[in-house]
């Protein structure tokens, strides 16, 4: 049973040593801990050698050798012969201050060696040997004493304190009690700093908590959830690309269900009209003839075209047909396309008009997919181009592009359904569009994604009433290059 209690405390404490605010907690906790001893060590270590050095320098200073130096020098003119100044009577008494007592023997003070320099900081004497080198360096000048005669510096003494001597009572009750204060300092300082960073541990782990309690709705299929953006930068960044992805999943949901429901729209049409003829005719209410027969052969063929269709918007939209970039001759394509489609207009009394150089140069495309997007925006311009209408190709250079226009004089779209127009199985059929006088409504998606894929931009302008412009452009195609012929396919309606 201890066992068993033992070895759940072990799997819960690493639970909650796993979780985030925790590790962060114990990181600022160590943190400060480290900062805290380094610090307390190194001004231990300065403080010692401060102290002892503020000693050394009162002893000396009080002690009257200062004097005696500055006398020697301005009665001989130098240094020769100072060496004796160095020596420190003892048994005279000296008044410390600062709290260190009155009338404090030599003998009860630290024991300090003299160094002697002159105003350049060279080295006049040195009984105990402190210096390594001939002269002082900067920071040895800086805490020494200078000797002025006459208002000039002519010398430098240095003091320092024999290693391993012992401080006075007083001096170490003072250092203990600065030594006391400052792990209390640093004691109230690791606290604080322990404080806040829990706080700022939960403050990060909060919005890592709410943005996977997001994930976990919406993987359960809530794509309406979504996170407050709060927290640091960061993590208002990653809340900010969390609700994007939510918003472009409901979107891309709410996209695939209308799909689905248009495509059964438009596979339910054509079975229809299959099932009604065949029904009418097992029920002899339609003869079993040839064209009757040839009606139901007709829907199906539009009903694989429609299948067909969806099968190549599919694969432009997930980029996997087989392009074959190459230079085209874009006044040849042109003329090619007008011709396809000259009986057709002429019985609908339509006129074609190529607006196009000869000389243009050659566009980088595949050429059975660019007759594919022409013959879409052809066959879609016809469609809605009234009797003694026309239907213009405009192509022209446009930077380092070719810009292709196909114009009509229909009735033009209508603003609101302008954004929608390369949209799949939009159409709009209230506004004279009618559903028998359209092809499958994925023509213009297939087209656009075509463009797309080849490296281009597909727009569309129109004025209700004026006729529509749909436009695509394709760069150019590196000069040099012979053009190839472009071969026409079967395009969608």
């Amino acid at each position: 049973m201890r066992a068993a209690n033992f070895a759940f405390c072990i799997s819960h404490f690493a639970l909650l040593m796993n979780r985030l605010w925790i590790q962060l907690t114990l990181g600022f906790a160590l943190v400060t801990l480290v900062t805290t001893l380094t610090v307390a060590l190194l001004f231990n270590a300065r403080a010692d050698a401060t102290f002892r050095g503020y000693l050394v320098q009162s002893q000396v200073t009080e002690s009257g050798i200062l004097d005696r130096l500055t006398a020697h020098y301005a009665a001989q003119g130098s240094w020769v012969g100072a060496d004796s100044l160095l020596v420190m009577p003892r048994g005279s008494g000296m008044g410390m201050g600062m709290g260190m007592g009155y009338g404090m023997g030599l003998g009860a003070m630290l024991h300090s060696s003299l160094v002697l320099a002159n105003a350049d900081g060279r080295v006049v004497a040195d009984p105990a040997g402190i210096i390594g080198g001939p002269t002082l360096s900067a920071g040895e000048r800086s805490s020494a004493l200078a000797i002025i005669v006459r208002g000039q510096t002519v010398g430098y003494l240095l003091a320092r304190a024999t290693n391993g001597a012992a401080l006075p009572s007083a001096a170490q009750h003072f250092l203990a009690t600065l030594n006391d204060t400052l792990w209390m300092t640093g004691l109230l300082a690791g606290i604080v700093g322990l404080v806040l960073g829990l706080l700022i541990a939960r403050g990060l782990a909060s919005p890592l908590a709410r943005l996977a309690r997001g994930a976990r709705q919406i993987a359960a299929g809530r794509l309406d959830e979504r996170v407050p953006v709060a927290g640091p930068a960061e993590v208002q960044t990653v809340a900010t690309a969390f609700n994007e992805m939510a918003a472009a999943l409901e979107t891309g949901e709410a996209q695939r269900r209308h799909m689905v429901a248009d495509i059964a729209h438009e596979l339910r049409t054509p079975l229809t009209v299959i099932q009604g003829n065949l029904r009418a005719m097992l029920d002899d209410v339609y003869p079993l003839s040839k064209e009757e027969v040839a009606t139901i052969y007709e829907t199906s063929l539009g009903l694989r075209r429609l299948v067909d269709d969806l099968r190549e918007l599919s694969l432009a939209e997930a980029g996997q047909l087989d392009l074959q970039l190459q230079p085209v001759a874009v006044a040849a394509l042109l003329a090619h396309e007008v011709a396809l489609f000259a009986d057709l207009a002429t019985s609908q009394g339509v006129t074609f008009q190529i607006e196009a150089l000869p000389s243009l140069p050659a566009v980088l495309a595949d050429p059975e997919r660019l007759a594919q997007v022409l013959h879409n925006l052809v066959s879609n311009a016809l469609r809605h181009t009234p009797a003694e209408g026309s239907v213009t190709l405009r192509a022209h250079q446009e930077g380092a592009n070719l810009r292709f226009t196909i114009a009509d004089t229909g009735d033009g779209i209508a603003p609101d359904d302008l954004p929608h127009v390369f949209e799949r199985f939009y159409r709009a059929d209230h506004r004279g569009r009618a559903r028998e006088a359209g092809g499958s409504g994925l023509g213009l998606a297939i087209t656009s994604q075509l463009i797309r894929l080849q490296g281009g931009t597909i727009g569309v302008e129109s004025t209700r009433g004026a006729g529509a412009q749909f436009w695509f452009s394709l760069p150019m195609a590196p000069i040099g290059v012979t053009p190839q012929p472009s071969r026409g396919r079967h395009a969608s309606g």
